[in-house]
Formats: C-alpha cells, sequence, structure tokens
C-alpha cells in the first residue's frame, strides 16, 4: 500500500473529531450530589493520613458538614424555582431537576443528617481498655473471636470508614430518585448498594449475626440488581434508548422514525411488558414490598442499629422516589396494566407486614415487618395517579424516615450484658424503671399506628385520600383493617412497657451523650409538629408534586 493511501485513511478517520461536543454540565444544579460525593472522597483520604486518634473527629465533622452543605444546597435550588418553573433535564439528560426530586433529596439529607449522629455515639457501650467505643467492629477484616480482633479491641481500634461508607451511600440514593435514563438509575443503585452491604457487616456485638444479615443483603440484593439490568435491556430493545422521555413516547405510540439496528424489536410489546414488569421487581426489591421483602427482617436484626435505622428510612425514600419517576413518567401509557399489578402488591404487602408482626419477639424484627406494612400503605399512595398520589406519597416518605431513625435511636438505649436487648420480654416494665425513654418510644409507636395527634396520622390520611380520590376506594378499607391489625402489636409493646412489672435482672437504659439525644429529640418534634400542624408541609409536598419530562 502506497503511504498517500495510508494518509488518506489517516485523515478520513481523523476528521470526526473535531465535531465530538464536549459535555454540558450544570454543576451548580448537581451541587448536593457533588458535595456528598467529594465528602466522600475526602472521608477515604482522611483513613490514609490522618492518625488514628483523631479519625473519628475529623470524619464525624466531615459528614455533619457535607450534609449540612448539601441540603442548603437543595434549599437554595428549591428558592431558585428548580422546583416549579425552572423545573428541567441537566447533565446532558441523565438527572431530573424537579420538585419531587429535590423534596426527596432534601428528605433523604436531613434523615442521613440524624443518622449520622446515632452513627457516632460512643457513650452507649461500657469503655474497652479504657477507650469508648461506637456499634461497629474494632476491626472489620478480622474474624469473629480470633486473637487479631482481641488485640485490635484492645489496642482500641474502631472502624471509621462507617462515614464515608454512610456518604457513599447518601450519594447514590441522591441521585436514584433523580435519574432521567435507566443506566444512571441502576449505576445509582449499585452505587447506594454495595456501601449498605457492607455496612451491615459491621456490628460490634453479635458480629456473626451481622455478617449473615451482609452476606443475604448482597445475594438477594445481587438478584434484585439482575432483574433491574435484564428489565433495562428489554425495554431498550423496546424503545431503542434508555431515556425515560424517549421511552414513555415510544409507549404512547408519538415515536414514529424507528432505529434500522433495532427495526426486528421496536414497539415489540413482549418486551415492554416484560421488561417493566423486571424493573418494577428490582424497585419492589428495595422498597421492601412483598413478596421481595424476604431479606427485610434478617438484615434489620442482624444489622447494627445504627445502620438499621439508616437504611430504614433513608433507601425506603430514594426507591420509592424511583418508583414514582418510573410509574409517572415512563409509563403513565401502560397505566391499566401496571395498575392490577400494584393493587395486588399493595394489598399483600399491607396485610402481610401486619399479620406476620403479631407473632415477632424480637423489637427490631417487629419493626421490620412494621415497616413491610408501611411500604404497602405507600404504595397506595403510588396508585392514585395524580398530583394529590405524589404529594401524599412525599408527605408520607418525609413523616416515616424521622420516626423510624428517633424509633431505631431509643433501641440503641435499652442494653443488658450482652449488648442490645432487643428481645421483647426484656422490655417488660421499662415504663417503671426509664419513664422518659418508654414515653417517647411509645409516641414513635403511635405514630407509626396512625394515632390522631402524630405524623403518622397525617400521612395515612393523605394517603388513603389521594388514593380514594384516584378510584381505589376497596384497597383503602383493607389499608385501613390493615392499619387496626397493626395497632394492635404496636400498643402490645406499650402496654408491656408500662403495665408489666419489670424483672429484677432486665437491662438497663444506657445515658446516651448529646448526639442520640438529639436524634431521638428531632424524630419527637417532627412527629408532633407533622401531627399537630402539617398543612404547611403538605403544601410543599404539593407544590413539589409535578414531574419535569
Amino acid at each position: 500500500m502506497s503511504t498517500t493511501a495510508v494518509h488518506s485513511l489517516w485523515t478520513t478517520a481523523a476528521e470526526p473529531l473535531d465535531r465530538i461536543q464536549a459535555p454540558h454540565i450544570e454543576y451548580a444544579q448537581l451541587a448536593p450530589m457533588l458535595i456528598v460525593v467529594g465528602a466522600a472522597i475526602l472521608g477515604v483520604l482522611v483513613e490514609a493520613f490522618v492518625p488514628r486518634r483523631s479519625r473519628h473527629y475529623t470524619q464525624v465533622f466531615l459528614a455533619v458538614v457535607a450534609l449540612t452543605a448539601a441540603f442548603a444546597a437543595v434549599v437554595g435550588l428549591a428558592a431558585g424555582g428548580y422546583g416549579t418553573s425552572k423545573a428541567h433535564i441537566a447533565a446532558m439528560g441523565a438527572i431530573a431537576v424537579d420538585g419531587p426530586a429535590l423534596f426527596l433529596q432534601g428528605t433523604i439529607l436531613l434523615a442521613s443528617l440524624v443518622a449520622v449522629f446515632t452513627f457516632a455515639e460512643r457513650r452507649l457501650d461500657p469503655a474497652a481498655h479504657g477507650e469508648r467505643v461506637d456499634s461497629f467492629a474494632a476491626q472489620a477484616g478480622s474474624v469473629p473471636g480470633s486473637d487479631s480482633e482481641k488485640a485490635a479491641v484492645k489496642a482500641g481500634f474502631t472502624t471509621t470508614e462507617v462515614f464515608p461508607l454512610a456518604l457513599f451511600a447518601v450519594a447514590g440514593m441522591l441521585v436514584f430518585p433523580a435519574a432521567n435514563d435507566l443506566l444512571t438509575l441502576f449505576i445509582a443503585l449499585e452505587v447506594f448498594s454495595l456501601p449498605l452491604y457492607l455496612l451491615c457487616a459491621l456490628a460490634r456485638r453479635k458480629r456473626l449475626m451481622s455478617q449473615e444479615a451482609a452476606v443475604k443483603y448482597f445475594l438477594l440484593g445481587a438478584f434484585s440488581s439482575a432483574f433491574l439490568l435484564f428489565g433495562i435491556a428489554l425495554l431498550y430493545g423496546y424503545a431503542g434508548s434508555v431515556a425515560y422521555a424517549r421511552i414513555a413516547d415510544v409507549v404512547d405510540g408519538t415515536v414514529r422514525t424507528i432505529d434500522p439496528a433495532l427495526a426486528g424489536t421496536m414497539g415489540n410489546d413482549a418486551l415492554l411488558l416484560i421488561g417493566g414488569a423486571l424493573i418494577l421487581t428490582g424497585l419492589l426489591f428495595k422498597v421492601g414490598a412483598v413478596p421481595f421483602h424476604m431479606w427485610t427482617p434478617d438484615v434489620y436484626q442482624g444489622a447494627p442499629t445504627p445502620v438499621t435505622g439508616f437504611m430504614a428510612a433513608a433507601t425506603k425514600v430514594a426507591a420509592f422516589g424511583a418508583l414514582l419517576r418510573l410509574l409517572y413518567v415512563v409509563l403513565p401509557g401502560l397505566r391499566w396494566d401496571w395498575r392490577p399489578v400494584m393493587w395486588a402488591i399493595a394489598i399483600v404487602t399491607m396485610l402481610g407486614g401486619a399479620i406476620v408482626a403479631i407473632t415477632q419477639t424480637d423489637i427490631k424484627r417487629l419493626l421490620a415487618y412494621s415497616s413491610i406494612a408501611h411500604a404497602g400503605f405507600i404504595l397506595a399512595g403510588v396508585i392514585a395517579v395524580t398530583p394529590e398520589g405524589v404529594s401524599s406519597v412525599l408527605f408520607y416518605l418525609l413523616a416515616y424516615s424521622f420516626v423510624t431513625i428517633g424509633a431505631f435511636a431509643v433501641v440503641t438505649l435499652v442494653r443488658d450484658a450482652g449488648g442490645e436487648a432487643t428481645h421483647l420480654s426484656k422490655w417488660a416494665g421499662l415504663g417503671r424503671r426509664s419513664p422518659l425513654v418508654a414515653a417517647v418510644f411509645a409516641v414513635f409507636l403511635l405514630a407509626f399506628a396512625g394515632i390522631p395527634l402524630t405524623s403518622g396520622f397525617s400521612g395515612k390520611f393523605a394517603v388513603f385520600r389521594a388514593a380514594a380520590e384516584g378510584g381505589a376506594g376497596a384497597l383503602v378499607v383493607i389499608g385501613v383493617i390493615s392499619s387496626a391489625i397493626a395497632a394492635f402489636f404496636y400498643i402490645r409493646v406499650i402496654v408491656l412497657m408500662f403495665f408489666s412489672e419489670p424483672k429484677p435482672e432486665g437491662p438497663t437504659v444506657a445515658v446516651p451523650s448529646p448526639l442520640t439525644t438529639s436524634a431521638i429529640a428531632v424524630g419527637v418534634a417532627v412527629t408532633l409538629v407533622l401531627g399537630v400542624a402539617p398543612q404547611y408541609f403538605l403544601d410543599l409536598a404539593g407544590q413539589a408534586s409535578v414531574f419535569v419530562r
């Protein structure tokens, strides 16, 4: 081949390079996510370069500052009109900046900030070898009970990596409800799931149970990710795109141009139905809806309690946000197909969670089944398919997340020689031994039960009203029956605390530091404010209930 021919090959290959467009990224509108990711990376560097003695305080300070700054950024965006008039698609079509995204991101950041306070608590366990210890293993890599673990405890080591791990999880959760294409959704799912698998395995006490919980969560989480990814592949084959708006247009039939490479599959309804079902399966797993709930009780019981509270609150908010966007933005044209399925799932989730919770003897498992029942109540709002449905779900998630973190923070206080006393029999007579702690826990239980003047009542009322107006009246009746069943086991715990004789060898209530105290106080305050005067927050959720497309 002559040199001129080769030269001509090079020049033709090189010509299009001039036309590659530089990506246009709106950094200011992605600020909440970027701040949290940046702080998480800084946290990894802190682990590498800061002396061990100073790491705990550095990490706590970094996490609190980052979450506060990210929340300020969300408020700034909302005040700038990005939740309403300026709502748009940012980051070259990958991220939606709109009302639901900002509302859910604000909720996740506030809940995570309160959860970080419980992570940082170091006064509940007795000091080991003169060093204060937290809820996390001294050295995560050592085998439980081994000499290396004993040496790590003796040296006063602590696993301060939990703070950057939590920040990475929060970063994924912030992207998840705002994702505007299926690949961004999947990446966000993995970014927040992988740190949670690790956090579940790090309990200081009952380490084998904690590691078992993490393995179960990881294996079942891998299945759910596989379902989601397979569904994404099928929807891509159906629509020729992973962008939400494009898929919605193909579903509606407004797109007539067919990609020649996909001419054989584009518009094939079998791909749409199977792909949509698989993606829904992946999201319902994260929500903890029946029949995808099997991981919930084991993981909630085995994980360190601060992690359980963080996971139960923040993951639910993120997963429901993504579920809402998928059903309302991508698949509104399939409403008649997915509504009957979601009806069935909501019914079995409400009844299943409430009925199985009655048989539980462990307080963390009881709260896990309670969270499954609550997922069913929230699904009732999702099924409404109206702006009121969206706003009621947003409000319910805000109310639920703070009650949950507060309740699990109280569980960390009730302790015996083996650590947390989670067996229900140990809670007998707690109201005589520690009236304040029992009263606070009673407030949270009444909120879970949906008793008036608590945030739980306002949330359930909003969700059920939206469902009734959306034509799901029968679902509301089943929801009220489930609430009545659920009220039985919440009130049973209250009766056990206040009307049983305390056992002489019963657990003690540890005196927490101001960190856990403030986490519980925030939970009580939010529960009562949203119960007594919810209107401002309902209006806020109403303004934030319109998705951008």
